[in-house]
């Protein structure tokens, strides 16, 4: 329902949020109990996810408006609920430009701080050189290592499957400027040293994660969506990483289940052909089980409560 009680409806569904619209510039978003890996839904349901998420977002973004960030973040309203303020989704890259106010900006921010998933996977296809990242020459990197800076990239947002980007396209489908684009930057390092400081308290360390921006109707840089979550970010155990080994504590486990089982490879497989993509086949029980789990603990590990 709306603050003054009309209830406007749904405005869509995504994998695993519904939005709804609850004023004319405010919308809802309800984190379901639903998951997906590699842009598909998994035909199950891990009980108790739509509300860690949710309690994480919220408490993300009261850290970042503490920071003197600006966010769409207006309140919670059910466990599994907040409100935030509502900009418009602009498809065509042509409409975009320095001047254009209260749209999302259609890219996906990622920040890597260790070696890990498709990181690790390209350094080992020679993809990316080592060098790139701040290694000296010749250094052979180790999946989980620590690296010499945070590595930054972007990734497209509304198109059906994400690929990554160049500085250039970057600035030309979003309508950033460079100089924005260096503010966003600057915005995502601020906060993931706030993630880091936050939950190294409880023995987590931050691997990576994604963030999502728009600007307000003034045109000012605000972040949005959810970050620093379970879904959205990756995390460690603190103690095992320090044994050298890597203990995925988020949405990761479960990517890690569908490359064990030789999913992955078949799905990007038929993608990299153009062919039909193979359906994901539900979780097994014991696998719900311990995502749960994961969830539950990685919420107050995030958050302390």
């Amino acid at each position: 329902m709306s603050k003054g009680g009309e209830e406007m409806g749904s405005l869509r569904s995504g994998s695993v949020k519904e939005i709804h619209q609850v004023q004319k510039d405010e919308l809802e978003f309800e984190f379901t109990d639903r998951i997906s890996v590699f842009d598909k839904l998994i035909p199950s349901i891990i009980p108790g996810k739509g509300g860690t998420l949710c309690a994480e977002g919220a408490f993300w973004f009261k850290r970042a408006e503490k920071l003197g960030i600006n966010t769409h973040f207006i309140e919670m309203t059910a466990p599994n609920r907040f409100r935030v303020k509502r900009v418009d989704i602009i498809r065509d890259y042509d409409k975009m430009n320095s001047e254009t106010t209260n749209y999302l900006i259609p890219l996906e921010f990622i920040a890597r701080h260790y070696v890990a998933g498709s990181l690790h996977d390209r350094i080992g296809k020679g993809a990316i050189d080592p060098a790139d990242l701040g290694f000296e020459e010749g250094h052979e990197v180790r999946y989980g290592e620590m690296l010499p800076r945070p590595y930054l990239e972007t990734s497209t947002k509304l198109e059906r499957v994400d690929r990554l980007l160049g500085l250039e396209e970057s600035l030309r489908i979003s309508g950033l400027t460079k100089a924005e684009y260096d503010d966003i930057l600057s915005i995502i390092l601020l906060l993931d040293e706030e993630i880091e400081r936050e939950v190294s308290k409880r023995g987590l360390i931050h691997v990576d994660g994604k963030k999502e921006f728009a600007f307000d109707k003034d045109r000012n840089i605000m972040i949005i969506d959810v970050f620093g979550t379970a879904d959205e970010d990756r995390f460690w155990d603190k103690a095992a990483w320090e044994r050298g080994e890597c203990i995925e504590l988020s949405k990761e486990f479960v990517r890690k289940y569908y490359e064990g089982i030789g999913y992955k490879a078949s799905l990007y497989k038929a993608r990299g052909r153009g062919m039909a993509e193979p359906d994901i086949p539900p979780l097994p029980g014991d696998m719900i089980t311990k995502a749960s789990a994961i969830y539950r603990d990685l919420q107050y590990r995030i958050t302390g409560v």
